[in-house]
């Protein structure tokens, strides 16, 4: 089986650009693979032991007597079940596939590998988030590539009142005809939000997938920076602070000032 496994998947490799197909088909077949496994360990081991007299009327024996003891273990027997349970369902509804980049406890990585009672997660920093298949049937996660892989990126800025938002359009335009990162799709700038000394300005940039367009946003965020500093230094973010007049002359500032 695990023979005929494997020359099936060769025919789909998941390290092409292009891989949703492949990765729903390698997500499917391990998952079933691991099933089918369980399923023959445990009637194995059934029928060897129902086979031999002596085990199998011990065993009816137990069973007869000790109801309770039954009950208990069949109690912490549940949440294996359970995970079992969520494991088949997560195989047949495919909410996430092997590769699918998601975000999980306020983590964002990858699907590395799916079991029937544990999923591990490739954390961007190489680190492994490991949970139970239950997590995923129980509890809200965010797939960034259920459908497609490629991803919008988003990225804020705040500056002064006096900043040209026609120019800021103008310069993400050019630094996204610049770079190989922007897959061409989408390009937008908008003002978001006021505040007593700012604006909010958000840009939303897309990529083809979401390392990409986690480097896409540094990279934007960095040049529009560059290009505030450089072009518009007055429209930084600010504090102004106004003195009356006759405020300053009471306390003596004015004549100060003309001294």
């Amino acid at each position: 089986m695990h023979i005929l496994k494997n020359r099936l998947l060769k025919r789909f490799d998941i390290s092409e650009e292009d891989n949703l197909k492949s990765r729903k088909l390698h997500t499917q077949i391990n998952l079933i693979e691991k099933v089918i496994v369980f399923l023959i360990i445990i009637t194995g081991i059934g029928l060897i032991l129902l086979s031999i007299e002596s085990i199998r009327q011990i065993g009816v024996g137990i069973f007869a007597s000790a109801g309770v003891v039954g009950i208990i273990i069949g109690l912490s027997a549940q949440k294996i079940v359970r995970a079992l349970l969520a494991g088949i369902q997560i195989a047949i509804t495919q909410p996430f596939r092997v590769d699918d980049a998601v975000l999980v406890e306020n983590e964002w990585g990858w699907i590395e590998e799916i079991n029937l009672t544990y999923i591990v997660v490739r954390i961007w920093d190489k680190r492994r988030l490991v949970l139970p298949t239950t997590y995923f049937i129980e509890k809200p996660f965010q797939n960034w590539t259920r459908n497609t892989a490629d991803i919008i990126g988003t990225v804020f800025l705040y500056t002064d009142y006096t900043i040209s938002f026609d120019a800021l359009r103008k310069e993400l335009t050019r630094l996204l005809n610049s770079t190989e990162l922007w897959d061409q799709k989408v390009n937008v700038l908008q003002v978001t939000d006021t505040k007593e000394t700012t604006v909010e300005i958000r840009i939303l940039v897309s990529a083809k997938n979401s390392p990409t367009a986690w480097d896409l946003r540094v990279y934007i965020r960095e040049k529009m920076i560059e290009f505030i500093q450089k072009n518009y230094p007055q429209s930084l973010p600010k504090t102004r602070l106004l003195f009356d007049k006759a405020d300053l002359q009471k306390h003596g500032y004015a004549g100060e000032q003309e001294r």
